[in-house]
């Protein structure tokens, strides 16, 4: 999921972390339905990203 097309932090459509609230961090960037999100850490991010496969492998199954 991580792409790396204008992946810079002025570009994310978030300014704080969906899970703990603080600051976007340049590190910790990803793209969701083509846009840029932003979280506090990579650690986050990380989460972010096995949801959202979760959930995508869900609602694709039989």
């Amino acid at each position: 999921m991580n792409e790396s097309k204008n992946l810079e932090l002025e570009n994310a459509i978030n300014d704080n972390c969906p899970w703990s609230g603080n600051p976007i961090d340049e590190n910790s960037l990803t793209t969701y339905k083509g846009k840029i999100v932003g979280f506090c850490n990579p650690g986050c991010r990380d989460k972010f990203e096995k949801a959202v496969d979760l959930f995508e492998s869900l609602l694709l199954a039989p």
